[in-house]
């Protein structure tokens, strides 16, 4: 019995947009429930995005913390945009069993079997991303930046930070997002490898290339100093070179599933 596609119909290029469409829609609906609730806890989650700012105020003795506002509205767009980031990591899970749902059409029986582990792996990665940037990469961060101020040895002037919500919440969305699109890699990468798009081998010769795509893709994401660049950069590798590490044991089960057969 070869192994097919379950469903072996050929879509078009519109079939397809219209595959696209609908999951993106779904998407969008999954979205909004987490969207509602993270803005009734909108100022909760607010405080909870400034504590590392909080805490390098506190280390660096740059006095009382503050962020500011312009314009009437940008506390509101401030909120908006906590609730829209918030609501993207509640329906995860959601959001990559749409992703599936798009290419599964296209995937043999057996590939197929890998929807759950894919769903929950990407949301493990997905969360422990953000959680990372979060967690480690944040204070090193506001400690290292917010550390250029102060007074100049002339004592002439002082070099004191103004943060605008607006500016620091758009750096922390960003890092948070990046932070958990980075740590799919090894969901990506396994899933390949899975599929039999690719192997070990190829993955092993392909290290290279990927420290340097990671170095660019680090120094592109992370604010510009080194320690935050290094702390995005090393999980990009590590996790790159654990998948190739998975990739070798599906294809030495593979091998030996073959070999058992014959």
């Amino acid at each position: 019995m070869t192994d097919l596609p379950e469903d072996d119909v050929e879509m078009g290029f519109f079939d397809h947009l219209g595959e696209l469409r609908t999951r993106i829609i779904r998407a969008i609906w999954g979205i909004l429930p987490g969207m509602g609730v993270a803005w009734i806890f909108r100022e909760e989650l607010l405080d909870l995005l400034v504590r590392p700012l909080v805490h390098a105020f506190g280390r660096l003795k740059l006095g009382p913390p503050q962020i500011h506002f312009s314009s009437p509205v940008d506390v509101f767009v401030a909120y908006l945009k906590i609730a829209v980031v918030a609501g993207l990591l509640a329906s995860a899970p959601w959001l990559f069993w749409q992703v599936w749902g798009f290419v599964a059409p296209g995937l043999y029986r057996r590939e197929k079997l890998l929807a759950i582990p894919f769903v929950i792996a990407s949301t493990i990665c997905f969360a422990g991303g953000a959680a990372f940037g979060y967690l480690v990469v944040f204070p090193m961060a506001f400690e290292t930046l917010l550390g250029f101020a102060g007074v100049l040895p002339s004592h002439n002037l002082t070099v004191t930070p103004t943060l605008m919500i607006n500016d620091y919440l758009t750096f922390c969305t960003r890092m948070l997002l990046a932070f958990g699109v980075v740590f799919e890699v090894p969901v990506v990468v396994t899933f390949l490898a899975a599929a039999g798009i690719v192997d070990w081998k190829q993955l092993l010769k392909f290290g290279r290339w990927w420290v340097l795509i990671a170095t660019l893709l680090a120094a592109f994401l992370t604010p510009p100093d080194v320690g935050s660049q290094l702390m995005m950069l090393v999980p990009l590798v590590v996790l790159y070179f654990l998948s190739v590490g998975v990739a070798f044991l599906i294809t030495y089960r593979r091998t030996r599933g073959q070999a058992g057969s014959t």
